[in-house]
C-alpha cells in the first residue's frame, strides 16, 4: 500500500450523504411506472420512514457532535456542521422530490385507478361534509385533547413523530390578539377515513387532519378559529448508555426509552402554507434553526401509505404475493436432524421457506434426546414461534441459554419484554458483553445419540425473525460439521462466561478477529494479482463504510484484482478513480424485497473461498459488535452461493451502478437479456418445487454474467 495516500478524503463519499443517496434510489421505484401503483405507494412509505429514523438517529449524532465542540472531520473531510448543511441541502431536495412524486404522479394514478383521496375538506360534497362531521362528533371529538398557550399555561410537551395541527386562536372579537393552541392528531384512529360510496364507482377517502381541521372551532369554544395547520416533529431518539454505570441494564434501557419521547427537537415538518406567525412560535418553542424546517406541499408522514397499500379491492394494483418455497435438501416429512446429518443445508430466504429454522427449533425443544439450546436473539417477531419453542424447551427440562440484545435500536422494548417472558420460562438469559452489541446469527442444539453427543448448529445473516424474513432476502446454514459445532459451543462459553477458547476451527468473530481475516483474504487476492495470477473479488452487503477496509479494496485495485461490490445503502467507496480504485464495480439492488444477505468471494488462486456471515463492512460491525462470519464448505453449497452472485451481477432491471460522480444510474439494457434477480429466484424456487406432473414454468435466461 506504499506510494499511494489510501486516506486522502477525496476517494471517500460521505456516510450520511451516500445513506441520502439510498433513500433515492428507493424513491426512484415510487417514480418507477413499471411498478404496480400500490408497489409504489409502499415504496414512498419507506422512504418517509427511512428518513425519520435517518433523522432520529443519524442527525441526532451529528448534532450532539456539533453541541460537544466535536469538530475532527470524517473519512470525507467534512466537520460535522459542514455534514449537517450538506445534509440539510439534500434532504430538502429529496422531501421535494418525495412531494412532487405524490402530487403529480400518484394522486392522478390513483384517481385514475377508481381511489381518490379528498386533500381538502371544501372539496367534499354536502352529503360528505355531513358525514365527516358526524364521524368527528361520533369517534373523533371525545379522544382529542385540545391545548392553548397563554401566560398561565406554557408551551405543551410534543411527543416525538406525532401529527399534530397548530392553531391561532382569538376570543370573539378580539383577532388582532391570536394566541397559539395545539391538538394532537390521535394515532388510535384510521389516518384515512372512508367517505360514503356515491355511486359513481370511485372509492373516496379523507385524513382525519383534514376532519379535525375543519371541526377545530369545536374545540375552542367562545373563540375565532384565524388559523390551523398541520406539524410534526423529530427528536434526538439515539440511545446512550454508560453499561459500566449502569447496575442493572435491562432497568437502564427501559428509563432511557421513555426519554426518547423527548429529546432534542431536530426536524420540524410544517404545512407549506402554515402563515409566519404561526410558523415562528413554533421555531422559537422548538429551538430550530430555518434550515431544519420543513414545508411540506401535501400531507405530513407519508408512512400512513404503508396502510393503504393493505386495503382491499385493489389487487390488480399490487405485486401477486410470493409464497416461500421448500427447501431443497429437506424431504416432505422427513426429520429434520438426520437431513441435517446426510448433508449441509443452504437456507436463501424468503425464496425458500423460514420454516426449517422455526421447525429446527420446536423439534429441539419437543426432542427428549435434546439436552440444551443456545441461541441469540436480535430482532424477533411481535408472536414469536421461536420464543415460545425456546420456553417450552426450558419447560421441559433442557438446558437453554438465550442471548437477548437489549441494545437492538428501536427493538428494545420488544426484546425486554422477551428477555423477562423467557426468564419466567426458565431459560438462562444473558444480554451480551459490555459495550458490545451482539448481531451475529446462531444456533447451537446439543443432542445425545447412539454414537455420542452430537451439535447442529444453524447460522445466517439475517435474524430470527419468522415475519421479515418474508420481506428480507437472507441466507443461512444447517449443519452438525464437527469443527462448526466445537466453535459454536465455544461463542457461547464466551459470551456467557467470557471465556476465550485456546483454538478455533473455522467461525471468525468480530470484535477479535474479524477485521483482521478479511483484510488477510483481499491482501492475499492482491498477492495472486501481483503474481500474474487471476485474481477476483465478490462481495454482497448491507453497506461499506470502513475506511481501513475501503483502503485495502484500493491496494488490491491497484494491484489489478477485479472486485465487484454488491452494496445495497451506504458506500464510501468511490469507482473510477485512476491507480486506485479503476477495477472495482459497486451495484446496488433495490427492489420487492430488502437485500440484507452477507456473502463474499475470494478466488484464492482457483481455491475458491465461500464465507457469509452478519457483519458489514462497518466500523461498528467490525469492532464493536459480535459478528460472525462462517465459510461455505460443502462443494454443491458453494456453486449454489456463486449461483446467488451471479444472478445478482447479472441484474438488468432493478441493479443500480454507481459511477464516477458518486451518483447511481440503471443499467443501460441495450443488447442485453432483462433479468431481474428476484424475479428470478422466485421462479427457481417454484420450479424446484413442482412436482413431475405439474407444468413448467417460464425461465429466465440470464445475461453471461462475469468471470
Amino acid at each position: 500500500m506504499a506510494g499511494i495516500n489510501y486516506s486522502n478524503p477525496a476517494y471517500y463519499t460521505n456516510r450520511e450523504l451516500s445513506w441520502l443517496d439510498f433513500d433515492i434510489r428507493i424513491l426512484g421505484e415510487a417514480r418507477d411506472k413499471d411498478n404496480p401503483l400500490f408497489e409504489r405507494l409502499k415504496f414512498l412509505s419507506i422512504t418517509a420512514s427511512n428518513l425519520d429514523e435517518f433523522f432520529m438517529v443519524r442527525v441526532a449524532s451529528l448534532k450532539d457532535q456539533v453541541h460537544a465542540g466535536y469538530s475532527r472531520p470524517d473519512l470525507a473531510g467534512l466537520k460535522p456542521e459542514e455534514q449537517l448543511a450538506k445534509i440539510n441541502e439534500k434532504a430538502h431536495k429529496l422531501v421535494a422530490s418525495q412531494y412532487s412524486t405524490w402530487n403529480r404522479s400518484l394522486l392522478p394514478a390513483l384517481k385514475a385507478s377508481g381511489l381518490e383521496l379528498v386533500t381538502a375538506h371544501e372539496d367534499l360534497t354536502p352529503e360528505q361534509r355531513a358525514f365527516t362531521d358526524r364521524y368527528f362528533e361520533d369517534n373523533v371529538y371525545p379522544v382529542l385533547t385540545p391545548m392553548a398557550m397563554d401566560s398561565s399555561r406554557p408551551f405543551p410537551l410534543i411527543r416525538n413523530k406525532t401529527l399534530n395541527i397548530g392553531a391561532l386562536i382569538s376570543k370573539k372579537g378580539e383577532k388582532s390578539k391570536a394566541q397559539f393552541a395545539t391538538v394532537q392528531v390521535p394515532g388510535v384512529l384510521p389516518r384515512v377515513i372512508e367517505l360514503p360510496d356515491a355511486g359513481d364507482g370511485v372509492r373516496r377517502g379523507i385524513l382525519l387532519e383534514e376532519i379535525i381541521e375543519s371541526n377545530m372551532d369545536k374545540l375552542f369554544l367562545n373563540y375565532d378559529v384565524v388559523s390551523a395547520h398541520p406539524y410534526r416533529i423529530m427528536r434526538n431518539a439515539d440511545l446512550t448508555i454508560d453499561e459500566d454505570e449502569a447496575e442493572d441494564l435491562l432497568k437502564e434501557i427501559e428509563k432511557k426509552l421513555k426519554s426518547r419521547q423527548w429529546g432534542e427537537v431536530i426536524r420540524l415538518e410544517i404545512e407549506d402554507t402554515m402563515e409566519d406567525k404561526l410558523r415562528k412560535i413554533l421555531r422559537k418553542e422548538f429551538g430550530v434553526k430555518e434550515d431544519e424546517i420543513y414545508k411540506i406541499n401535501g400531507p405530513l408522514d407519508l408512512t400512513f401509505l404503508m396502510k393503504m397499500y393493505g386495503l382491499e379491492g385493489f389487487d390488480a394494483l399490487r405485486t401477486p404475493p410470493y409464497v416461500p418455497q421448500p427447501v431443497p435438501g429437506i424431504e416432505e416429512g422427513e426429520d429434520l436432524f438426520e437431513a441435517i446429518r446426510r448433508k449441509d443445508i443452504l437456507l436463501h430466504h424468503p425464496y425458500m421457506t423460514f420454516d426449517p429454522v422455526v421447525q429446527f427449533v420446536q423439534k429441539a425443544a419437543q426432542d427428549p434426546d435434546v439436552l440444551a439450546i443456545k441461541q441469540t436473539l436480535y430482532r424477533v417477531s411481535g408472536h414469536s414461534p421461536i420464543v415460545a419453542a425456546l420456553a417450552q424447551a426450558a419447560d421441559n427440562g433442557k438446558q437453554v441459554t438465550v442471548l437477548v440484545e437489549l441494545k437492538a435500536r428501536f427493538d428494545e422494548e420488544n426484546n425486554i419484554i422477551w428477555a423477562k417472558m423467557l426468564e419466567k420460562a426458565g431459560c438462562h438469559v444473558i444480554y451480551g458483553l459490555v459495550g458490545l452489541k451482539t448481531h451475529s446469527k446462531i444456533t447451537l442444539v446439543v443432542r445425545r445419540e447412539d454414537d455420542g453427543i452430537r451439535r447442529y448448529v444453524h447460522l445466517g445473516t439475517g435474524n430470527y425473525n419468522d415475519s421479515t424474513a418474508k420481506l428480507y432476502t437472507d441466507c443461512g446454514i444447517l449443519t452438525c460439521a464437527e469443527n462448526i459445532g466445537e466453535d459454536a459451543t465455544a461463542v457461547f462459553n464466551m459470551l456467557s462466561g467470557y471465556s476465550e477458547p485456546r483454538r478455533w476451527n473455522s467461525l471468525s468473530l468480530a470484535p477479535i478477529w474479524l477485521r483482521g481475516k478479511f483484510v488477510e483474504l483481499i491482501r492475499r487476492e492482491a498477492d495472486h494479482a501481483r503474481a500474474g495470477q487471476p485474481a477476483h473479488i465478490i462481495a454482497k452487503m448491507n453497506s461499506l463504510c470502513d475506511p481501513g477496509i475501503i483502503a485495502e479494496l484500493y491496494a488490491a485495485s491497484a494491484a489489478g484484482v477485479k472486485i465487484e461490490l454488491i452494496v445495497r445503502g451506504i458506500c464510501c467507496l468511490k469507482v473510477g478513480i485512476p491507480k486506485v480504485s479503476e477495477t472495482i464495480s459497486v451495484r446496488s439492488l433495490v427492489g420487492t424485497f430488502l437485500e440484507h444477505a452477507r456473502i463474499f468471494y475470494f478466488r484464492n488462486g482457483g481455491e475458491e473461498e465461500y464465507y457469509m456471515g452478519s457483519a458489514d463492512w462497518m466500523p461498528r460491525n467490525l469492532d464493536r459488535r459480535v459478528e460472525i462470519l462462517f465459510p461455505v464448505e460443502d462443494p454443491d453449497l458453494q456453486k449454489e452461493v456463486r449461483h446467488i452472485l451471479d444472478i445478482q451481477l447479472a441484474d438488468t432491471v432493478k441493479a443500480q451502478e454507481l459511477q464516477k460522480d458518486d451518483t447511481y444510474e440503471r443499467i443501460d439494457r441495450r443488447g442485453k437479456t432483462l433479468l431481474c434477480a428476484q424475479d428470478y429466484f422466485c421462479e427457481e424456487a417454484k420450479n424446484r418445487a413442482k412436482k413431475p406432473q405439474d407444468p413448467p414454468s417460464r425461465t429466465f435466461e440470464p445475461a453471461q454474467p462475469a468471470e
